[in-house]
């Protein structure tokens, strides 16, 4: 389309006030150089003077409603513009759902490994705490300073038998029992620390198992109490503070 062409399609836009800023500004400066430019200006804006009149007037000749028509109908329609995006303009797009996934893959193989430490954690600090118990049991047992005690049913044949392993300066007792007599239900056996001096110490609860065996492993103590002897005596299986029945077991320090 060339210059003049284009003018031509505005002057119908111009002639109805249409036609603003430097669109405008050019026309009016073409129309000055071109003469039938102005022709066809002066012919619209007597054509909309014909048609402003004839909505109260007599009709418009139909030739003047015509070349407005026309000049409307040549009027080019501006078509919605559609911007396509270059693919490059999407990189940053791509990129920042890209990082998304990485940093939930991330998050995710972090939490796993998190939790693997804790339980490698917690199961090194269940062997640690095994270990040292293990470690406890045997230098109870063959401590050279232990007072080893043989306890016996009293005033009967020696059957059932009890062996207490104490150090007193770490506080620390290995008991084992052997052929010891079912309990009655609701029943325990208690052992006890009979100091020098004072009352009676309980020294833990024990139930046999179905051959009468049992174990009582550094049960909680004073520090440092000097033991005379060891007793057994059944209890209610939670526990006396102090002896409630008759001594059924009882031994000396060899």
């Amino acid at each position: 389309m060339s210059e003049h062409e284009q003018f031509v399609e505005e002057l119908s836009q111009y002639a109805l006030g249409e036609l603003q800023g430097e669109p405008r500004q050019a026309l009016e400066q073409h129309v000055q150089g071109c003469a039938s430019c102005r022709r066809e200006l002066e012919q619209l804006r007597g054509d909309l003077s014909l048609l402003a009149l004839s909505a109260g007037g007599p009709k418009p000749p139909q030739r003047a409603r015509a070349r407005l028509l026309e000049a409307i109908a040549r009027e080019p329609r501006p078509a919605a513009a559609r911007r396509v995006k270059p693919w490059w303009a999407l990189v940053p797009s791509f990129a920042a759902a890209a990082m998304a996934v990485l940093a939930v893959f991330f998050w995710m193989q972090n939490m796993r490994l998190e939790q693997q430490v804790a339980t490698l954690e917690t199961r090194s600090t269940q062997e640690m705490a095994e270990l040292q118990r293990a470690r406890e049991v045997l230098s109870t047992l063959t401590a050279s300073d232990a007072m080893r005690v043989s306890l016996v049913v009293s005033r009967k044949a020696p059957e059932p038998q009890g062996k207490a392993i104490y150090v007193r300066d770490r506080s620390s007792l290995i008991f084992l029992a052997s052929n010891m007599p079912p309990l009655p239900p609701q029943r325990a056996y208690e052992l006890w620390l009979i100091p020098i001096l004072g009352a009676p110490i309980p020294a833990g609860l024990f139930k046999p198992d179905a051959h009468g065996s049992a174990t009582v492993i550094n049960p909680p103590l004073p520090q440092g109490v000097e033991a005379k002897a060891f007793a057994i005596t059944v209890e209610p299986e939670s526990g006396s503070s102090a002896p409630t029945s008759a001594v059924i077991m009882m031994g000396a320090g060899e």
